[in-house]
């Protein structure tokens, strides 16, 4: 099925949960800096990014990102290299590789 869509309106999204405590996010504070310096080098490579918020707003809990892939593989080996992953903040991580289908982001109705 997903052969017969166009390439360029497959992505994959990456959710990130990050692991409980407080120094998760000291690390993840710490290493926000050379995080956003790898987002900005491989910008090319995102649709959209960023942190996922509690309930409250208060806190960080995990991170999203959506990659102009349809491969899941090249996912996997981008958010390998991201100074998050390095430094083993996230528990859960779960690759979905989706068709955008309507929206600002594929320009409309892609279907029609």
């Amino acid at each position: 099925m997903i052969d017969s869509l166009p390439k360029d309106k497959i992505f994959t999204m990456v959710i990130c949960g990050d692991k409980p405590g407080a120094d998760i996010a000291r690390i993840r504070q710490e290493t926000l800096q050379e995080h956003l310096a790898h987002v900005e080098k491989t910008i090319d490579d995102l649709l959209v990014a960023g942190p996922i918020f509690t309930d409250d707003g208060k806190s960080v809990r995990g991170s999203i990102l959506i990659y102009k892939t349809h491969s899941r593989q090249v996912a996997q080996t981008m958010l390998e290299a991201d100074p998050y992953y390095k430094a083993d903040i996230w528990q859960d991580i779960s690759y979905h590789v989706f068709y955008g289908a309507a929206g600002d982001a594929v320009g409309g109705l892609a279907f029609k």
